[in-house]
């Protein structure tokens, strides 16, 4: 699967810790490697992130991201969203 990142998500994962950055590097490799990868608990969202996804960074922090296709019908994850549980649904 290929993974695009919205500005704001890059914007967000900049400002972070180390320790968060080295994590979503640490998922990512996993995510292309299987999505649905056990440890990554990736997991439909309802709600106001119906039609969404997110994985786990770390115990509290997820990336949100929704599946586009292109015009071939290759999916394609684009990440739009990082923050702790509480910022992201709280």
């Amino acid at each position: 699967m290929i993974v695009k990142y919205s500005r704001s998500f890059i914007a967000k994962l900049k400002k972070e810790d180390v320790r968060i950055r080295k994590s979503f590097k640490q998922r990512i490799d996993i995510f292309l490697k299987n999505p649905h990868e056990f440890q990554l608990n990736n997991h439909a969202l309802r709600d106001d992130w119906e039609g969404y996804r997110s994985i786990d960074i770390t115990a509290d922090w997820r990336a949100i991201y929704r599946e586009v296709k292109f015009a071939d019908n290759e999916p394609y994850a684009y990440f739009t969203a990082l923050g702790t549980h509480n910022q992201l649904y709280g």
